[in-house]
């Protein structure tokens, strides 16, 4: 067996297909990859991460309703901001603005049509740890050079 699991596909609720297909392709950035309000469910995508949209129908043998929430993990501070003036710019429903947290993680959260959450992040625990354990804010093979707080 194989020791790593690839990424996981979260199945987001929503009420209505095409309009949430609309809002995750015109306000988030995704693309509507297959399906619709035919079969009940649509695969979306941007870049690796990959989601399921599902309408009511299609869910009501699981019972699973909205709202959900997702975490996106980005790879430095810079790409959560990026991300965050992107999406206001498209008239992304932005619920709480980027801020680092003294979990250790950066990060916002932004809400689609349906009242499901996506709190976009990026865990600077492991920067603070390499700091740590190697008494210094230099750059490593696994861990770039820190950005200021």
């Amino acid at each position: 067996m194989k020791s790593e699991f690839p990424g996981a596909v979260p199945e987001i609720p929503v009420s209505d297909i095409n309009k949430a297909t609309a809002y995750y392709e015109s306000s988030l950035g995704f693309n509507l990859d297959w399906g619709g309000a035919e079969g009940g469910i649509a695969g979306i995508s941007k870049g690796d991460c990959r989601m399921f949209l599902t309408d009511a129908a299609f869910r009501k043998q699981y019972g699973n309703a909205a709202p959900v929430l997702i975490w996106l993990n980005l790879n430095s501070k810079e790409e959560v901001d990026e991300l965050h003036k992107v999406w206001s710019a498209s008239q992304a429903r932005i619920v709480a603005q980027p801020e680092s947290k003294p979990w250790k993680l950066h990060e916002f959260t932004v809400a689609d049509l349906d009242g499901n959450l996506f709190r976009v992040f990026y865990d600077f625990s492991r920067r603070v740890r390499v700091e740590e354990v190697h008494g210094f804010r230099g750059e490593t093979p696994s861990h770039p050079a820190p950005e200021e707080e």
